[in-house]
């Protein structure tokens, strides 16, 4: 790192100064400029967005490009945390479960799902190893999800807040399905919010203002992509954010009318699927998805039917409750991974959920009167109610193998690593 780039300090990048931040950025290692460039690629997707961008495989480009940047990065060192093991052992899980499915060819087809997210987080915990990188990494994926909140709301707003069965759709990718889009929302915008809190002290008005938006159209989006899972989700998420002061008579008041707001602001169509919640066929065909996946689970407890396997199981074995031509996935996470991986699968999974959400919470009640750590502790402050909207809103939609979970997974080891840089007494 150049001595230039070491005159930029952390105040610099806490007031939003850019040119100091993109001097810092301009000096820092190739292997860091290949993750970023990564999750640019994977978040943003200007290749989906411009087809002439297309003419390269950049996600796997810039993949390659940080792991071998990595050998000549001085500064990468060996993360070690109890998360590492359980990502492991569920990796392991899956070669288990393809290896001894009712169709291995089809599991080794979807191999790509896990290995490239188990590839990304080890790249991402080493490489983004300073609190300045970290907040380098963690604006690129708010510019990139507020890129698509901000777009999709005056998209939402230009055809008058109107309701349509595809609800708001992303670009080619992760994000396309309104489901899917909603969940990206809701992890979306409380780190957007801790973000905006702690900016408010910090940087000038204008940004505060810029920044402010980031939650707000992220909840609009999530209340206008028609899912009623990621509705559902953001509602619970507000209940778990207040609920220490829920009860409180002006707190309960304000929740309530901020409720029938919401229920006001929903369109007619919308109120009308949740009436119907339970039973339209879509909702009895998923209950059926979670019955017979509780069954596939009892029946094969050891490594579930196989690593992607439940589709054509369910097909084969449960056709006369099929609704529709063909199965989908059970559209609920841990149906899919204790359906497909077993009892063995479904711990590992729970295990590093739970593991991170009460890590999470030491860790912000470690650093709540630290003042050299106040950006860590706003992130840590809200980090789990990021998990909690992926883990409400997956009991409806199928996403064991999206970056919602390995992307936080990844951003709560870096953050934890970059607070042990400064106090080696915390151990992840």
């Amino acid at each position: 790192m150049s001595k230039r780039t070491k005159t930029v300090t952390i105040d610099d990048f806490y007031q939003l100064r850019l040119t100091k931040i993109w001097r810092y950025f301009r000096g820092e290692s190739f292997a860091f400029w290949m993750i970023c460039g990564y999750f640019f690629f994977e978040y943003v997707r200007p290749q989906s967005i411009y087809p002439w961008l297309d003419f390269l495989p950049w996600t796997q480009l810039t993949v390659m490009g940080a792991l071998l940047g990595c050998f000549t990065d001085k500064t990468v060192r060996w993360v070690s945390t109890p998360i590492n093991i359980l990502i492991i052992i569920f990796f392991l899980i899956i070669l288990g479960s393809s290896f001894l499915a009712y169709w291995p060819s089809l599991s080794y087809e979807q191999l790509e799902f896990s290995y490239t997210w188990f590839i990304i987080y080890f790249l991402i915990i080493n490489i983004v190893n300073t609190e300045k990188r970290f907040f380098i990494f963690l604006c690129i994926f708010f510019l990139a999800s507020f890129k698509l909140s901000l777009s999709l709301s005056l998209k939402w707003a230009a055809r008058g807040f109107s309701f349509t069965d595809w609800g708001l759709m992303g670009p080619r990718g992760f994000f396309q399905n309104s489901g899917e889009l909603a969940i990206q929302m809701l992890v979306f915008w409380p780190l957007a919010w801790a973000f905006a809190h702690f900016m408010k002290e910090r940087a000038s008005k204008k940004w505060y203002s810029i920044v402010l938006l980031m939650p707000v159209t992220a909840v609009m989006v999530v209340i206008g992509a028609s899912s009623r899972g990621g509705q559902v989700a953001l509602l619970l998420q507000l209940l778990v954010l207040n609920a220490k002061a829920v009860f409180r008579p002006r707190v309960l008041i304000s929740c309530l009318l901020a409720m029938s707001v919401l229920w006001a602001f929903l369109p007619d169509e919308q109120k009308e699927r949740f009436e119907n919640a339970g039973t339209d066929r879509t909702s009895i065909q998923r209950f059926l998805y979670w019955e017979h996946g509780l069954d596939m689970l009892n029946d094969h407890p050891f490594l579930g039917v196989g690593y992607f396997n439940f589709i054509p199981y369910y097909e084969r074995v449960y056709r006369e409750d099929m609704l529709y031509e063909y199965a989908e996935l059970p559209h609920n996470i841990f149906v899919q991974v204790g359906s497909e991986l077993g009892y063995f699968g479904l711990s590992v999974y729970l295990v590093i959920i739970f593991y991170c959400i009460w890590k999470t919470r030491i860790m912000k009640r470690l650093l709540k009167d630290d003042e050299s750590n106040r950006f860590p502790y706003y992130i840590f402050s809200y980090l789990n109610i990021s998990m909690f909207g992926f883990v409400f809103a997956g009991q409806f939609v199928s996403v064991v193998y999206y970056p919602f979970l390995w992307i936080h997974l990844a951003l709560f080891v870096a953050l934890i690593n970059c607070v042990n840089s400064k106090k080696k007494e915390i151990r992840v």
